[in-house]
């Protein structure tokens, strides 16, 4: 029986150096940057280490046995058929983004995203020569985000000649349905136009919760598309340096085989073995860790739900990190930087993640129930 993922106590967790743990003073509990807690799953640590112990950290020239670990991965979790020679790597999900569209698109064209999302996003396409171009998501009467598949249309048909998904999305942690991926796919190819896929949080999927993977929604989604894909969330490796770029058509493969070598070359042999590792031996583990993960999702609800009511959760499909609408409190349209001040607890700010993120924070629950229940009490200090 795997263990249930542990966290080290507070005093242990501050003297770790990563920037969780290094960007504020002592006193703020940090709840913002998406890394978690947790100990490493031995799999992936005791590869890392083996690494290391046999002075073998040297350049990684190639993808070494993550094609076929990554590949097994998919099959199980997703039901997703990946040749393993389809896999590249290189040091994280954002330069696969960057360098994907340096060999998609021309200097100047348009780059749609989704806010709410990942704020790099706004940064990483100017970064690869484009323009950034927002089509918000939609948000309905009952609360529900969906892609605003017109609204692409519209900005394909005038010219943009990418659109960066976010799937799961970050901070929603929405899954989007596989019609609306096939739709997606559908109008990038009558526009010819390249669809990446950042599907970093996949691993992640909470249990009873089906998600597709763009690239296995058939084939007008192949012609058009590039998956990214890293163990650096599932399994907790961020600063380790290895992702995977993923192809499945020709046209896809021949696209990127215009990137330079060394874009392949940069990755961490290091974040290899445990990404090799964590793919091929770390499914018990991270379906422990889920459980955890969707147990402090319900603790965070039900605390809500009993001592903050005027604050809503968007509730995750995947991930450990909480969208939560202020707008009905007094804290502005940053709230985070209400909380920092008042609460000491360090979340991430919603103006970030765009427009549609004024009065939003976004918080990570890939923690303790203890430390979360801490910074709940941040929080309600904040607001209160």
């Amino acid at each position: 029986m795997t263990m249930r993922p542990q966290a080290p106590d507070l005093s242990e967790l501050r003297r770790r150096t990563s920037v969780k743990w290094r960007a504020y003073p002592a006193d703020v509990l940090p709840m913002f940057v998406a890394e978690m807690d947790f100990e490493l799953a031995p799999v992936v640590a005791d590869a890392m280490v083996e690494q290391i112990r046999a002075s073998d950290v040297g350049y990684a020239g190639g993808a070494g046995s993550v094609g076929d670990a990554f590949a097994g991965f998919a099959q199980r979790r997703w039901g997703w058929d990946v040749a393993p020679a389809d896999v590249r790597l290189t040091t994280d999900v954002s330069v696969v983004i960057v360098e994907a569209l340096r060999v998609a698109i021309s200097p100047g064209d348009r780059v749609i995203i989704t806010p709410p999302v990942y704020p790099p996003f706004f940064e990483l396409i100017p970064e690869a020569g484009g323009q950034v171009c927002e089509v918000p998501l939609r948000c309905d009467e009952n609360r529900s985000w969906s892609l605003d598949l017109a609204g692409i249309e519209r900005e394909l048909a005038a010219g943009a000649r990418a659109v960066l998904l976010c799937h799961p999305h970050n901070p929603l942690g929405l899954i989007h349905p596989v019609d609306d991926l096939v739709a997606l796919a559908d109008l990038a190819r009558q526009h010819g136009a390249v669809v990446i896929s950042d599907e970093i949080h996949a691993p992640l999927v909470h249990p009873g919760r089906e998600f597709t993977p763009f690239l296995a929604t058939g084939e007008a989604a192949r012609q058009v598309g590039v998956a990214a894909h890293s163990a650096s969330k599932g399994f907790n490796i961020a600063g380790a340096k290895c992702a995977l770029m993923i192809a499945a058509s020709g046209t896809m493969r021949s696209m990127l085989d215009r990137q330079p070598e060394e874009v392949g070359v940069r990755t961490s042999i290091i974040g290899r073995a445990g990404t090799a590792a964590g793919f091929a031996k770390g499914d018990a583990w991270l379906d422990a860790t889920l459980e955890v993960l969707v147990s402090n999702i319900g603790l965070l609800s039900d605390w809500l739900e009993a001592e903050l009511p005027e604050v809503r959760l968007h509730r995750p499909a995947a991930s450990y990190l909480a969208w939560l609408d202020f707008r009905a409190t007094d804290l502005g349209d940053d709230p985070a930087a209400a909380i920092l001040e008042k609460g000491r607890v360090a979340l991430h700010s919603g103006p970030a993640f765009g427009l549609a993120g004024r009065g939003f924070a976004r918080l990570n629950v890939g923690c303790s129930p203890e430390l979360l229940r801490a910074g709940l009490e941040g929080i309600q200090r904040a607001v209160r």
